[in-house]
């Protein structure tokens, strides 16, 4: 049986929250990294580099900001985590068929298991939602 909403946080929500966080971070480095080849590198398409780089930054940012509502047991966060889950889900296998399987493997992996923890029931009744 699961504990009700004021009690102790599941198992499953927790470890969706520390995969989201992980998430967040990961991206987090990747917009620093990309930010430091922006300046030290020449590129044919400045607006593209720049582009990508914010485009991680705010990945990173909405990951976080999905991870500490769902640590702080809002349940309007789960949905758009899934969301974000299921959007990196093409990315995963584009990074397969483009010759990076031991990048893509593990983030599709990776993926797939937030997404489970977040539809469990466990998360499910700690959230309040049916």
């Amino acid at each position: 049986m699961t504990e009700p909403a004021g009690g102790v946080r599941p198992v499953t929500l927790t470890v969706a929250v520390v995969l989201l966080g992980a998430e967040a971070v990961a991206g987090a480095g990747v917009a620093v990294f990309f930010v430091y080849l922006d300046l030290v590198r020449r590129t044919g398409n400045a607006g593209a580099a720049i582009g990508e780089t914010v485009v991680f930054a705010l990945l990173a940012a909405f990951l976080a900001v999905c991870a500490r509502a769902l640590a702080g047991r809002r349940r309007w966060a789960r949905n758009p985590a899934v969301f974000s889950q299921l959007a990196l889900l093409p990315v995963g296998y584009y990074m397969i068929t483009g010759g990076l399987p031991y990048l893509g493997i593990p983030l599709l992996a990776l993926n797939v298991a937030v997404i489970a923890l977040l539809v469990a029931p466990a998360t499910r009744a700690a959230l309040e939602i049916n």
